[in-house]
């Protein structure tokens, strides 16, 4: 049986509520103040939010809208303006539609994305994160 009134409801917090401060041991961590914004951590980019930047990038460059790139592609204009904004992950074939419409083949779309993902490692890469390929820095591979 419920210990609580009928018609009050029960609130149950998302986030577990701070235990106060243990006695003895080493002083809590310092809290960040209400209201204080988060510094986050740099992440990788994801691909379908990498092939987004390239469509709507190439899109513009032709100044182009999204209507009349979706109806060449033959997809939604809404399925595309998802695509852009790297909220959906595409299937080849709409990518290469996409691709096609934009008047260029999966292959450009695809190699102008790695492009960018280059770009991104190579910053990473200058603010102190190194390579994953210094390890082989000054060898010599030979085929």
């Amino acid at each position: 049986m419920s210990t609580h009134a009928p018609n009050e409801a029960r609130v149950i917090p998302l986030r577990p509520q701070t235990a106060p401060p243990r006695s003895g041991g080493a002083a809590p961590a310092p809290e960040r103040p209400a209201g204080a914004p988060r510094t986050p951590a740099p992440r990788e980019p994801l691909w379908r939010d990498l092939v987004g930047d390239v469509l709507r990038r190439e899109r513009l460059a032709q100044e182009r809208t999204l209507k009349d790139v979706a109806e060449a592609a033959r997809i939604s204009m809404p399925y595309l303006s998802e695509l852009e904004r790297g909220r959906k992950e595409a299937s080849s074939e709409v990518l290469a539609a996409a691709a096609q419409a934009l008047g260029l083949g999966l292959g450009d779309l695809l190699s102008l994305a790695q492009d960018e993902l280059a770009r991104h490692a190579r910053s990473r890469v200058g603010r102190g994160r190194t390579s994953p390929t210094a390890q082989y820095d000054g060898l010599c591979l030979a085929a």
